[in-house]
């Protein structure tokens, strides 16, 4: 009897052991708001204080994750726990297939805008939200996102900033007068949106070169023609346009040999996106520029 005991025990364990990760993993991962039926992961530091103007920080996932993994690849709570401000992580649309923010010409697309509207609202009814300095930011699907806030809510959106960013809509789409400062991380060896353009496994339609992008974007920002170029690190570039009409700079780092990574952040499987570089780190580089470019009036 105390064999078979013995062997059940060993039986039951790895079914045991598989509970307790789930359980351990929707604790970690669930999300704690939902408006107009979406869901969305907040974090408040201790430090907040309701009697000071906080700024808001939006970070949002690439296509298939979701609002924790964005929080853990991009570490943007440790940062907002140190400087002060809030983190907001909100959730793709779901349907049939995978969290997606719709960057398309789709009519979805401006219901994600009102989501992310309305959960700005809500937060400022909430907490003390700086209403100068509400930046967004995301990753791949999500750095496309980042675009069409930029171009659909100028008046709110201070900055942006965008990694390995999935750019599907033409530039010309964005008929937003406002400047809007921007900051992009792209990787050279990025095979899900390549570096120099063209199509890929993610979709079917071509993305653009990502330094053709970023000249269209100081266009945007009338920023003087010229850029300057800098060597960050052995392994990254940076580019910047300044002497743009209301001080909206538009820089880019270029990280050579990277993948569809957040550099500095939480590695990804490297089978699958590529290299995670570590001689940078996009949130404390994305928060240094979104400090220098609160919203100004028009």
């Amino acid at each position: 009897m105390r064999v078979l005991g013995t062997v059940l025990v060993l039986i039951g364990l790895p079914v045991a052991l598989a509970l307790t990760e789930a359980i351990s993993f929707y604790v970690s991962n669930r999300n704690n708001g939902t408006i107009l039926d979406r869901e969305y992961l907040l974090h408040v530091p201790a430090s907040y204080d309701p009697t000071k103007p906080t700024p808001l920080v939006i970070s949002m996932h690439a296509a298939g994750l979701w609002p924790a993994a964005q929080m853990e690849i991009s570490r943007w709570n440790e940062l907002a726990d140190r400087q002060g401000f809030i983190v907001v992580y909100p959730s793709g649309a779901k349907s049939s297939g995978p969290r997606i923010f719709h960057v398309d010409k789709g009519p979805a697309r401006m219901r994600d805008v009102r989501f992310i509207s309305e959960l700005i609202d809500k937060l400022e009814a909430t907490y003390n939200i700086d209403p100068r300095r509400i930046y967004a930011n995301g990753l791949s699907n999500g750095g496309g996102m980042a675009f069409v806030l930029s171009c659909t809510m100028s008046d709110r959106i201070a900055a942006v900033g965008m990694v390995a960013a999935a750019q599907l809509l033409p530039f010309s789409w964005c008929t937003d007068a406002r400047p809007v400062p921007m900051i992009a991380f792209h990787g050279t060896a990025d095979r899900a949106v390549p570096y120099n353009g063209g199509t890929s496994w993610v979709a079917p339609d071509s993305f653009p070169n990502v330094l053709t992008w970023t000249r269209n974007w100081a266009r945007r920002n009338r920023c003087a023609a010229n850029p300057s170029d800098a060597a960050v690190a052995e392994d990254v570039t940076r580019r910047a346009y300044t002497d743009c009409a209301r001080n909206a700079d538009v820089v880019l780092y270029t990280i050579h040999g990277g993948g569809h990574t957040w550099p500095g952040g939480k590695p990804l499987p490297e089978w699958f996106v590529g290299t995670t570089s570590r001689s940078i780190d996009a949130t404390s580089r994305m928060w240094e520029f979104f400090q220098q470019h609160p919203l100004q009036s028009r």
